[in-house]
């Protein structure tokens, strides 16, 4: 009987992995753009320099596609050498492990630029994040064979919610610091029921090192969860037991350290390690609005939109059951080990973290699903004495359904017509945001001195804005179609050098056949003269501006001095805008 259950078990997490495999395959496939964060992890696993841009030819120079595309590829040359994984990383911000594990998964794709070595990777990351938030919701539930599939259902929306999908598309070590925070999370659970086990002991250790080599940020997590374990140990007077878990885990630092060394550098003076201080002793009211953007990114990514209605569903049910005076069942011994390490993660990065982005929360966004689910599902049960299943499916369809139903309200809210509106040149942008600011009653200055961006890219933003994974870049597939349909033309890139984010666009210059970057260069008739001599320009130019330039007499320079007759917008990327002048 207890084989059969098993086998029923292993079936039942095969299933799960296998329909999720499938949702994150084609959220690959819809991948449409790279982030310059992606561009870098290509760069660092595999090139011989940290950026291309340290190349003593790339500005004021012509360039083929293949140049830039080296920067995201491993050549046949290069399959052997993976010096680069650590020399990068050590003149870089980050510890090697996930970088030598891209370079791995780079290899099965030699000689051209590929999204797959990074999606792939990260699917075969999320079959194990997936098994581990089964086994730690069974933890935290209870391990009643009877409910393995709820467990496993619950597992799976974990992996299907905003957040994790972004996680596993996104080509950076986020999924890997999710996967270490999980089984590090897992292994000291078991080590509650298990005092004297020396494999749970080991498995913590390997995943403190595996964690360390992976992101700093995991040490925030794993600093608490230490601490608390040590406070356990001292009250229970369990000396021994503490020994054995303090030199298991001061063996993996040191490990850590004989491994990579620099870690010391980069957290203590290296510039992320400065500017996580700098975001530490900042103003109460900067943090409390870091805190109050990253309330808002949780809901959004994490619980689809749905997180401020469970929110006000269990404030409902802790009123009733103080009102009904209805006691609470045995107190759950493993869940104030994933709260308060959670909770500490989510603090110090929302206040710390050099910038308000989801990568930074992803890490424990798994964790902050099950704990919000643990609390609903147990008020319920304690209140009603209603069955989990009952509960689950009620959460999976209000997660699942909650992306579609936003996207629906802020379309009828902005008007459909509206939110299709392109622009058609530069100065277009700022019409579309006027023009939006006059037509609803939105808080725009409110929110504009909030987080301190200026009014017309909180319009723009709320303008584009779709429920969907944030790295999908489906607002990209224009620009790259349009580009690959004339990558026949010479390219220019009109370069100031004091707003720098060309790994933002380096995928582009990978589709044009010949291109030019003019690094901080006077546009004028004779400077766009020397640039183009030898070059075909008869069918046009594509031409970059990023910001910090006039761009309209930009382009009427170098149409006049071309004697091309139509500037054509095509649209504005992160750091630039790109133009049809034919």
């Amino acid at each position: 009987m207890k084989l059969q259950n098993k086998k029923r078990e292993i079936l039942i997490i095969i299933t799960i992995l296998i329909i999720q495999t499938m949702v994150f395959i084609g959220a690959g496939i819809n991948k449409s753009y790279l982030h310059m964060d992606e561009a870098y992890s290509l760069g660092l696993a595999n090139y011989n320099k940290i950026d291309i841009q340290e190349n003593e030819d790339f500005y004021n120079t012509w360039h083929n596609k293949e140049y830039y595309e080296n920067y995201l590829k491993v050549n046949k040359s290069e399959q052997s050498n993976f010096m680069p994984v650590y020399e990068n990383q050590k003149n870089d911000v980050h510890p090697p492990l996930y970088y030598l594990l891209l370079r791995i998964a780079m290899g099965f794709h030699v000689g051209s630029y590929s999204k797959w070595s990074g999606i792939i990777l990260n699917i075969i990351i999320y079959l194990f994040i997936t098994i581990f938030m089964y086994l730690i919701i069974k933890k935290i539930f209870g391990e009643s064979e009877k409910n393995n599939i709820k467990f496993a259902i619950l597992a799976l929306i974990s992996s299907l919610t905003l957040a994790s999908i972004n996680n596993v598309i996104y080509i950076r070590m986020y999924a890997l610091a999710t996967l270490n925070i999980l089984a590090t999370t897992y292994f000291h659970l078991k080590l509650l029921d298990k005092k004297n086990n020396y494999k749970v002991l080991l498995l913590i250790g390997l995943s403190a090192l595996a964690g360390s080599l992976t992101h700093y940020y995991y040490l925030l997590y794993l600093v608490v969860l230490v601490i608390m374990f040590s406070i356990k140990y001292l009250k229970e007077k369990e000396y021994k037991q503490l020994a054995k878990y303090i030199v298991t885990l001061v063996l993996a630092g040191i490990l850590s350290l004989i491994i990579f060394p620099y870690s010391i550098n980069h957290i203590f003076f290296g510039y992320r390690g400065q500017g996580v201080i700098k975001g530490l002793t900042s103003s109460i009211l900067k943090s409390i609005i870091s805190i109050l953007a990253y309330i808002f990114i949780v809901n959004v990514y994490t619980f689809n939109n749905a997180l401020f209605i469970i929110l006000i569903f269990i404030l409902g049910l802790i009123l009733y059951k103080k009102h009904k005076k209805i006691t609470d069942n045995e107190k759950n011994k493993y869940i104030k080990y994933i709260a308060l390490p959670t909770l500490f993660y989510a603090l110090f990065v929302s206040i710390a973290s050099p910038f308000i982005e989801l990568r930074y929360i992803m890490p424990i966004s798994s964790l902050i699903f099950v704990l919000v689910l643990y609390y609903v599902i147990n008020l319920t049960k304690t209140i009603f004495k209603e069955k989990l299943n009952k509960i689950a499916i009620c959460m999976c369809i209000l997660i699942f359904i909650m992306p579609f139903i936003s996207n629906v309200i802020i379309n009828v809210a902005l008007g459909k017509n509206f939110r299709n509106e392109q622009e058609t040149a530069y100065s277009s942008k700022s019409e579309i945001a006027l023009k939006l600011k006059s037509e609803t009653n939105l808080p725009i200055e409110f929110v504009s001195n909030l987080i301190h961006k200026n009014e017309e890219d909180v319009l723009l933003y709320i303008k584009d804005f779709k429920l969907e994974p944030e790295v999908l870049y489906t607002n990209k597939r224009n620009i790259t179609s349009l580009i690959k349909e004339n990558a026949n033309l010479p390219a220019i890139y009109i370069f100031d050098s004091n707003h720098n984010r060309f790994l933002d666009d380096i995928l582009l210059f990978t589709y044009i056949n010949e291109s030019y970057i003019a690094k901080d260069i006077e546009v004028n008739e004779e400077n766009i003269r020397q640039i183009t001599s030898n070059k075909n320009t008869s069918n046009g130019v594509i031409v970059f501006i990023n910001d910090g330039h006039e761009n309209d007499e930009i382009l009427n320079t170098i149409k006049n001095t071309l004697k091309l007759e139509n500037i054509k917008y095509l649209e504005h990327l992160n750091a630039c805008d790109v133009y049809l002048v034919k």
